[in-house]
């Protein structure tokens, strides 16, 4: 009798160290039963599964979904999309949900991921650490969903001094051009391009309209995490016009990866005349001495005061 043939799936487990095969095949029948479910909308097993998917996700892995096969990256773009819609779904049930309190902001607690947000932003601003953006800078958040705006405004109406510096944009960032180069810092969201040329895309945009000297902050994910959201390539982040200035992998609940890289500010060439130093280590082709804006090889991000127009933002 001959021997049956070994799926796909099961040869790229092989390929594997135990552990890793083993994950795989746990988050490889957890995507099974999410695709299963007749709807993503919050319910006792949509968040148990959702639940359990991210426990098995979080602990530190030796998977690199870089080098599975093509039926593990089928799966895995699928759950993420899964994933994102679920998260989309549950954001805006409990934004109507604290819609019904008069200070809903006061009530976030609520919201089940919220310590999770909160430390995300706790990481952001640690790894932003050389300059922080101040507390009165204001806020644009650009959304492609008009839904999802009008209920973040709901949430802050009732707070008047953050409603005054936070500011929510419907539009696809794709089409967001000169207004780019008024901020001084930009935040990308995980799931804003969920395929990898999607992101690229998204990021040589931004390349190419970001303000020189701008930092951008990119989420991503790393190990097995990678099978919840997409993965970005730091390379891919300096293929865009971006220094990448530090790439961070949290452990614990913390589940995104952050990339920080900025815009370089353009080289000025200073004729050899004007140079009141010269430097053999500094010369251009035409010989003048090459400085940047700020002083070059910065190690950590420059969050510049305000622009022109008051704004000092991230999105």
């Amino acid at each position: 009798m001959a021997m049956e043939k070994p799926t796909t799936l099961a040869v790229e487990e092989q390929q594997l160290d135990e552990a890793a095969a083993a994950l795989v095949k746990k988050i490889s029948g957890l995507a099974a039963a999410i695709g299963k479910l007749p709807s993503l909308s919050p319910t006792p097993e949509v968040n148990s599964l959702f639940t359990e998917l991210v426990n098995t996700c979080i602990p530190a892995s030796t998977v690199d979904v870089a080098v599975l096969g093509p039926e593990v990256q089928a799966m895995r773009e699928a759950l993420i999309r899964r994933c994102s819609e679920a998260e989309g779904l549950l954001e805006a049930h409990y934004a109507d949900l604290l819609a019904g309190f008069d200070n809903p902001l006061d009530h976030l607690h609520l919201f089940p991921y919220f310590g999770n947000y909160v430390a995300l932003s706790k990481l952001d601003s640690l790894v932003l650490a050389a300059h922080h953006l101040p507390p009165t800078a204001r806020v644009h958040n650009y959304d492609i969903c008009p839904d999802a705006n009008a209920r973040a405004e709901r949430l802050v109406r009732a707070d008047p001094a953050l409603a005054a510096r936070v500011a929510f944009v419907t539009a696809d960032v794709a089409d967001v051009t000169r207004d780019m180069a008024a901020y001084d810092v930009v935040f990308l969201a995980a799931l804003v391009g969920m395929a990898a040329e999607e992101k690229a895309q998204v990021v040589a945009h931004l390349g190419r309209h970001m303000a020189p000297g701008a930092a951008l902050v990119v989420r991503s994910a790393h190990g097995a995490r990678a099978f919840m959201y997409p993965v970005v390539d730091p390379e891919e982040v300096r293929r865009g016009g971006f220094d990448v200035l530090a790439v961070h992998h949290p452990v614990g609940e913390i589940i995104n990866s952050v990339i920080i890289a900025r815009k370089p500010p353009p080289a000025v060439v200073i004729p050899p005349a004007a140079a009141s130093v010269p430097s053999s280590t500094c010369k251009g082709e035409e010989g003048g001495v090459v400085v940047s804006e700020e002083g070059g090889g910065a190690a950590a991000i420059v969050v510049g005061p305000a622009r022109e127009n008051g704004r000092s933002n991230g999105i």
